[in-house]
């Protein structure tokens, strides 16, 4: 399958793609950027634009192809499979990483991926969702409208933040954060029971989610198949300040 692209999207020197990916109208992609296969891509995008680093390299990407991509001109951008980006989003690509976006993921109107972030597979960013650079969000997070996440920060698999949160540091996995400054407000039973997880396993992984144990019992995370992988590796993150 070939890909579409509006006559009016501009791609970049630099730019890798694969196939039955849609470009929409005015959108703007900006190299080295690795595009995989069948995204949907809308209209006024723009991708792989550079850092917002008031010393650093501001070259014209859209005419001039990249040169020192890793060290001049920036890290990039790696896109997965079977994203949808929507209209007005934006995505900086990374300084000393590729900013990534991983796959099935679905980032809605005019929110914002900044340099060096890390998206996992399956995360949902809502409307205008801000996230600062070096954020890291895990597999199957759901970002509220306006949410707005520091530098840094750190969205564990599974959590949902509610709209207009202002996160400064970390939400845990399994997680919901409301509030400003965020903090936790409950469990994501929803999102443990779409990976298969009963009341008894939700009930036994409480105290771990709620950080009041140190990881989760190897017979729940075995039994729980990607769940398990994910709270296991959640378990042994670096500290936030790594």
């Amino acid at each position: 399958m070939t890909n579409q692209i509006h006559p009016t999207a501009v791609v970049g020197a630099g730019v890798e793609m694969g196939t039955g990916n849609v470009i929409g109208p005015y959108t703007v992609i900006v190299g080295p950027v690795v595009l995989g296969d069948d995204n949907w891509i809308g209209p006024h995008v723009t991708i792989g634009t550079p850092a917002e680093d008031r010393g650093g390299p501001h070259p014209a990407g859209w005419a001039d192809a990249p040169t020192g991509a890793a060290t001049e001109d920036g890290a990039g951008v790696r896109i997965g499979n079977r994203n949808r980006i929507r209209e007005y989003v934006s995505v900086h690509q990374g300084t000393w990483r590729e900013t990534w976006i991983g796959h099935d993921c679905y980032l809605l109107r005019g929110s914002h991926t900044g340099h060096d972030v890390r998206l996992d597979d399956r995360v949902t960013l809502a409307c205008a969702v801000q996230l600062g650079g070096h954020t890291h969000v895990w597999a199957d997070a759901n970002l509220g409208m306006n949410t707005t996440v520091h530098q840094h920060g750190r969205i564990g698999p599974g959590a949902m933040v509610g709209m207009s949160a202002a996160v400064r540091g970390e939400v845990g996995a399994f997680t919901i954060a409301v509030g400003n400054p965020a903090r936790v407000s409950g469990i994501n039973e929803v999102g443990l029971r779409r990976k298969g997880c009963d009341e008894a396993t939700i009930e036994a992984l409480g105290p771990f989610l709620k950080g009041k144990q140190a990881r989760p019992e190897a017979e729940l995370a075995g039994d729980a198949g990607e769940l398990g992988t994910l709270l296991v590796e959640w378990a042994a993150r670096s500290p936030l300040n790594d």
